[in-house]
């Protein structure tokens, strides 16, 4: 399955926050066959998935999450937002931006070096959550108190938000949640 394929099958999926709609179960049966050891986390209502390959050494941990907002009103859609449609050459649906696609590279970029690299130094991991979009309590948040437990740290993470100013990656954001955007204008 190409990333198009992947992504398409995420799309498909209606997982309005803080629901998971089986995006995290596909993803784990294809990081399972790929050698990876699987943790399903649900906390609450939220499933969280960690996925690993390698025991030893520094861990790098790709992180996302497989939830999406609310379609809001149907009628304001070009086509139904949980049937992934291709139209001139890019993909719509709820989700394929913010993140599916990027989930969906994650998993095939790491699944690929796994496959050239079986005997790699260190931890590659995978950190997917359906609580993203929400109120944010279940998800990384409770995963990473997780990890802890098992005294499991995470040395290094690239996160696949989409979350640009001007133009796709102009951004490299640290520690980020939210963001507030405005002009002020003060006269006197």
């Amino acid at each position: 399955m190409d990333c198009l394929s992947l992504t398409q099958a995420l799309v498909a999926r209606a997982s309005v926050t803080p629901e998971d709609a089986g995006c995290q179960a596909l993803l784990a049966e294809r990081l399972s066959a790929a050698g990876f050891a699987i943790a399903h986390l649900r906390f609450g209502e939220v499933d969280n998935l960690w996925a690993w390959h390698g025991e030893q050494g520094p861990t790098l941990a790709l992180v996302g999450h497989t939830d999406v907002v609310p379609p809001g009103p149907l009628q304001e859609w070009d086509s139904p937002p949980f049937e992934p449609s291709l139209r001139e050459g890019l993909l719509y649906g709820r989700g394929t931006a913010d993140m599916k696609a990027a989930v969906a590279a994650q998993c095939l970029a790491a699944e690929a070096f796994v496959a050239a690299h079986p005997d790699h130094a260190g931890r590659i991991a995978l950190c997917w959550t359906s609580d993203e979009e929400g109120p944010a309590r279940d998800g990384i948040k409770r995963v990473v108190e997780w990890l802890a437990e098992r005294e499991l740290l995470i040395d290094y993470a690239l996160i696949g938000e989409p979350s640009s100013l001007e133009h796709f990656g102009d951004r490299i954001r640290n520690g980020r949640r939210g963001s507030l955007h405005g002009e002020l204008t003060i006269v006197g």
